[in-house]
């Protein structure tokens, strides 16, 4: 009797999981006695719980896209480096605006001059459109620049995107293995249990000994705990999943049984063609590094000239008007200007600072020598009586200092050396 309770027991759980037994359904079709009484919630009608979701892979595939955190940010940051390129794109082109101004003046009278010599006239009318461009190297480098940078976040995002298929298929199948791992530990369970009531029978009956029993008990015990374990690992597989492509931890769903349908593998020729065609990993890395090299080009075209370009057509007068009468003749008041600025940068200063530098690095190189003999003579001194102790740390301190200074000294001649670099395209020295 107390292994029957275990049994039931044991159903039970399986029946949470929807997974009932042969005795569960047989209890539940037991009819209840006619004086029963009608329970609380039967009289009011229970809630009714919401349908069982069915999840095919692609659904679960397009939840997981949605509710990533991880997945989204790389989207977004594709997205961000596609609004950094369509910035720097336009950067290239013509800056076209339009402006209008009335500029006022406090004056001494008709025909004097104005008090305030800011403007060009008492009132002054401005209206003219403005048609600005800059031509440079750095900004095209910019442009290339940022569209490899947009290029190599694309490859990121893609890269999010298949590690989340991989972890969302791994998780799917679980679940569907587990539940047929679930089902065959019930019928291993079921047959332990038939088994153990066979020996228990031929036992009575004289036809087997008692250790057949014995061994039929403990068979049926490790099916029984191969059963619970199967149901802990379906619990994780669904809690797993879950996660993954729900944002409120929904357990109501279930998994589509196409674990075993048949799936075509690709040809190994196939799978190295689309891996070297298609790696996202690889497409990342190599415009990452196209997007430095247009670092290293915007860098040095720092060093060339830029030239801009402004051109103004309007109004710029004392009257809001097309036209001003003069001495009975109308004159226009539109007219345009042009304005152009080209800067060529002086490169004097990386060669002067190394100049400065390898001048500088001779004395502190004399200074080094002078300290590290002055320290050697005070101990002398010392070991002779002739100086103090405070004399000696002194010489110390200044050693170490100039020391030092010396140290310095030489690596700002090379690092002066390596920006003269980006000037001439060669290490000056090695």
């Amino acid at each position: 009797m107390k292994s029957c309770r275990i049994l039931v027991l044991s159903w039970t759980s399986v029946a949470a999981l929807s997974l009932c037994s042969a005795g569960i359904a047989a209890a539940q079709e037991t009819p209840a006695p006619a004086n029963t009484a009608p329970t609380k919630d039967a009289q009011q009608g229970a809630p009714a719980t919401s349908p069982t979701l069915r999840l095919t892979l692609e659904d679960a595939l397009a939840r997981a896209r949605k509710n990533s955190t991880q997945f989204q940010a790389g989207l977004s940051d594709a997205a961000l480096a596609r609004g950094d390129k369509s910035l720097a794109r336009d950067a290239l082109l013509p800056n076209v605006n339009y402006n209008t101004q009335y500029l006022y003046t406090q004056g001494n009278g008709p025909g004097e001059p104005v008090r305030y010599i800011a403007n060009n006239a008492v009132h002054e009318y401005i209206s003219q459109g403005n048609v600005h461009q800059i031509l440079d190297l750095t900004s095209i480098s910019n442009f290339r620049r940022v569209s490899a940078v947009a290029a190599a976040a694309r490859a990121r995002a893609e890269v999010a995107s298949r590690g989340l298929v991989v972890t969302v298929v791994r998780s799917y199948y679980a679940v569907a293995a587990a539940q047929q791992k679930l089902l065959s530990a019930q019928r291993a369970t079921d047959e332990g249990d038939r088994f153990f009531k066979l020996t228990q029978d031929l036992e009575h009956g004289g036809e087997v000994a008692h250790s057949d029993v014995i061994k039929a008990e403990l068979q049926m015990q490790e099916r029984r705990r191969q059963f619970l374990e199967a149901q802990l690992g379906l619990l994780n597989a669904r809690l797993d999943l879950a996660v993954l492509i729900f944002p409120d931890f929904n357990e109501n769903y279930e998994v589509a049984d196409d674990l075993h349908s048949p799936v075509p593998l690709p040809t190994l020729g196939e799978v190295q063609q689309q891996a070297a065609r298609d790696n996202p990993d690889v497409r990342a890395a190599l415009e990452s590094v196209r997007a430095a090299g247009f670092d290293v080009t915007g860098a040095r075209a720092g060093y060339l000239p830029s030239l801009t370009l402004d051109y103004w057509y309007g109004i710029d007068a004392i009257r809001f008007a097309t036209n001003t009468d003069v001495n009975g003749r109308k004159l226009s008041n539109l007219g345009s200007s042009a304005f152009a600025t080209l800067v060529i940068p002086i490169c004097k200063s990386l060669y002067a600072e190394a100049e400065t530098a390898l001048n500088e690095l001779g004395g502190l190189n004399r200074s080094a020598e002078l300290a590290e003999e002055s320290l050697r003579l005070i101990i002398l001194r010392y070991r002779n009586g002739e100086s103090t102790v405070l004399e000696v740390a002194d010489a110390q301190t200044t050693f170490a200092l100039t020391n030092a200074a010396y140290q310095d000294g030489a690596v700002r001649y090379r690092v002066a050396l390596a920006s003269l670099q980006t000037l001439t395209g060669v290490l000056t020295t090695p």
